[in-house]
């Protein structure tokens, strides 16, 4: 076994070179485009749009092959890198450099693929030949025997999280006892009735500081980070995915007041978005958007 994880560990790392190399042809390519001497001209950028859009999902890609082997590695450097780690990790790979070289969704009928950005074939056959072709390839094989060693393993097997941070597991524990206690016993009535989350619940959400994890202390918010929200929306979304996005929203509009908003409407909004008084939609996260960027107030 080890020596099969010793050698998944250097594919890995060959591999994530050769996304590396696609990546870097994609960027030089789209910089040809838009920015021929240096200065990003907005015109050709405007003309360009599907292009920069598929760009950054194909750096967003490469990004995660890379953080989920630098997870892969701290678990094997505590000991706790296993065959169910090892098989994750496979996937990863195999998927995400497939969707690479064949086109990444970005919605239902919009994808990201190298021809958007004018790759030639010699650019984006490493991605589907040797070693990441045959990540590729063995998804199939991978996927039946992961779902075979979980199902054998029992629900909660599915790896070793491998956050290392003591506030962010209490964090977890704490969402995912509420979800199991208050949410998962209800969600498939709530679903079969296509009725809304009931406000007792959202109440408790905003109680134990679901909507405000990523916001900043001094507007009511903890402070913690994208990986405390994270931890949150899988917890909650392993009981119903309705209640796990309810964060995310919240999640997504404070980041964009907080980031481009001025600082009337950080005291206005951050506040009761971190409390769960304002819940933000997605509709809602567009106009928040607009208001940040023009400084407008939304129409409600």
């Amino acid at each position: 076994m080890t020596k099969q994880l010793n050698a998944l560990f250097a594919t890995t790392e060959r591999t994530l070179g050769t996304a590396e190399n696609f990546l870097s042809a994609a960027r030089a390519r789209l910089i040809a485009s838009v920015a021929s001497d240096g200065v990003v001209e907005p015109q050709r950028f405007m003309a360009e749009q599907f292009a920069s859009h598929a760009f950054a999902w194909m750096a967003s890609y490469v990004e995660a092959l890379r953080q989920i082997r630098n997870w892969a590695v701290r678990l094997d450097e505590g000991g706790m890198f296993g065959e169910i780690e090892a098989l994750i990790l496979e996937i990863a790979y195999g998927e995400y450099l497939a969707q690479l070289a064949g086109g990444i969704p970005m919605a239902q009928g919009e994808f990201a693929r190298p021809q958007d950005l004018g790759l030639a074939d010699s650019e984006i056959a490493p991605l589907r030949s040797g070693e990441a072709g045959a990540l590729s390839a063995g998804l199939g094989a991978a996927r039946l025997k992961l779902g075979t060693r979980l199902a054998e393993s029992g629900e909660d097997a599915l790896g070793h999280i491998g956050v290392g941070d003591p506030t962010l597991e209490m964090i977890r524990d704490q969402v995912r006892r509420f979800a199991e206690r208050e949410v998962a016993p209800y969600a498939q009535e709530w679903h079969g009735r296509d009725q809304l989350i009931p406000l007792p619940v959202i109440e408790d959400l905003a109680e134990i500081g679901v909507f405000g994890m990523t916001i900043p202390e001094e507007y009511g918010g903890l402070g913690l980070g994208k990986t405390a929200m994270s931890l949150v929306s899988e917890e909650l979304s392993r009981a119903y995915l309705g209640v796990g996005s309810l964060g995310t929203r919240s999640e997504i509009a404070g980041e964009l007041i907080r980031l481009n908003g001025t600082a009337a409407q950080k005291v206005r909004w951050l506040p009761e978005i971190a409390s769960g008084k304002v819940l933000p939609t997605g509709k809602g996260c567009l106009e928040i958007r607009q208001m940040a960027l023009t400084g407008a107030a939304p129409v409600y």
